[in-house]
């Protein structure tokens, strides 16, 4: 990266020293030769990176990092939400030999590293790298902190249950106490724990989650509370659990109603002391974790099957958010179908488009029985299916839609498992394409927006004739010959 430096020093011969080797290294250096005047251009805000000599006319080196740390916290506290955890630009302190107390004085308040004059060229190149190297993760994770944050950010929708629900959240936040989220698959269950703790005192912590039903024991054991080197066949060294990695912050406990009984005994006693042992470990660990859990379990009857600690259950659920499914929020279905067409139009995936009316329509109709979750990805599959900037009914591919009724039609028949229904959908949409458009397959394949080719390909593997059938009045022509 080419960086913008910062020289300030009040000897002229040094000054034009070090912009020279700036220069050299490919970046670009702005000089100031007193504490007043660098103060203004670190407070602009416009460098990467400073060189600060401590000795300056007017303001200190020590006083212009004092005053431009209390800015740049003055100012991630008046942003909402916030989390900068470093300023720009970093400082390097330069320093004589006679002050190197001072120089650790200035680490302590937050100077990157320090300088001892004269300087020598190399160990000037390898600090100013080092210095712009972190500059640059620094970004990176502000970056993959904010599409983290863009991809949970969003509670979507009016619904009066789910604004209940939410209300709940947002004053439990403000507390460390454990919170419980209950509600089935696909309802939103992660996004609003990431909201609980991006409304709470921890939100400058991190937020960790993991799947209690996607390890067997003994690997969730270690996923959670770590191992001591040695404890077992290929710990070669110490390595933290996630309950570690979240301290300060939050630990998001998900499908919790699938917790081997023996590590819920482990778990309570995590959140009743903040303390507990590594695997192998003999020595107490310490730490300040908040804790949420999720569930699509019926607790209570987990309880009554001796599957689930009572004794947890209460500690879990000192705050309890039940989330709505969504056909239970049919009204929030517009709104939420624009955000995941939006999104789809972030990721590259599709252009622009709106849904028709009768889309509209057809998505309140829907039960959603994978709730939120399905109608992403329903409209994920739609916008990359669809050709056109209208999504019409017909690219939902919803297999309880209002279809037209056709001959030989069981309504009286049980419903069909989900793979089968999608077939039995799939294969109306295939037939009746091909009925409107006389068994043409040319013509069909552009109706639905497919290659001539691809759609001889699904008759084949539907097995669907692509002739028209011979008792039929149709005089069209065939053409899949």
């Amino acid at each position: 990266m080419r960086a913008k430096i910062l020289i300030v020093d009040d000897d002229r011969d040094i000054l034009l020293g070090l912009e020279n080797r700036i220069a050299w290294m490919g970046h670009e250096p702005v000089t100031a030769d007193n504490g007043k005047d660098a103060l203004r251009l670190i407070e602009q805000g416009e460098f990467d990176l400073a060189l600060l000599d401590l000795e300056l006319p007017a303001l200190s080196g020590l006083e212009i990092l004092e005053r431009a740390r209390g800015a740049a916290h003055s100012e991630r506290h008046t942003v909402k939400d916030a989390d900068t955890s470093y300023a720009t630009p970093l400082i390097i302190i330069l320093t004589a030999f006679g002050t190197i107390e001072r120089a650790v004085q200035a680490m302590q308040l937050g100077a990157f590293d320090f300088l001892t004059k004269p300087f020598n060229a190399d160990h000037l190149t390898v600090v100013i790298n080092k210095a712009l190297r972190a500059v640059a993760l620094h970004r990176q994770v502000d970056v993959l902190r904010q599409e983290i944050d863009h991809r949970y950010d969003h509670l979507v929708g009016t619904n009066a249950k789910m604004t209940a629900q939410l209300t709940i959240a947002k004053q439990a936040a403000q507390t460390d106490v454990t919170v419980l989220l209950l509600g089935e698959t696909g309802t939103g269950k992660e996004v609003v724990a990431r909201a609980i703790h991006r409304w709470s005192p921890r939100r400058s912590k991190p937020f960790v989650a993991i799947n209690c039903a996607s390890l067997p024991e003994h690997l969730l054991e270690n996923e959670l509370f770590g191992h001591e080197k040695g404890s077992f066949t290929g710990a070669v060294k110490r390595e933290p659990g996630k309950i570690e990695m979240a301290e300060g912050g939050t630990l998001f406990l998900d499908e919790i109603g699938d917790m081997p009984l023996p590590l819920q005994t482990r778990l309570l006693r995590v959140i009743q002391d903040q303390t507990f042992y590594r695997v192998g470990g003999t020595q107490p660990v310490h730490t300040d974790v908040r804790f949420v859990a999720a569930t699509n379990k019926d607790i209570r009857r987990a309880i009554h099957q001796g599957i689930f600690r009572e004794d947890l259950y209460y500690r879990l659920a000192v705050i309890t958010v039940t989330l709505p499914p969504l056909r239970d929020r049919m009204d929030d279905v517009p709104t939420l179908a624009k955000h995941f067409l939006d999104r789809a139009v972030r990721v590259g995936v599709h252009r622009s488009c709106t849904l028709s009316e009768n889309a509209i329509r057809a998505l309140q109709q829907y039960q959603w029985p994978g709730n939120i979750r399905e109608l992403e990805n329903v409209l994920m599959r739609a916008a990359i299916l669809c050709p056109d900037d209208i999504l019409e009914p017909l690219y939902l591919q919803l297999v309880d839609s209002p279809l037209p009724s056709t001959a030989g039609s069981d309504t009286g028949s049980l419903p069909l498992h989900y793979h089968e229904s999608m077939d039995a959908y799939s294969r109306k949409i295939l037939e009746e394409a091909l009925r409107r458009n006389g068994w043409n397959q040319t013509r069909a394949a552009e109706e639905l927006g497919l290659q001539r080719t691809y759609l001889t390909k699904l008759l084949r593997q539907k097995e669907i004739s692509g002739r028209q059938p011979k008792d039929s009045s149709s005089s069209s022509e065939d053409d899949s010959h």
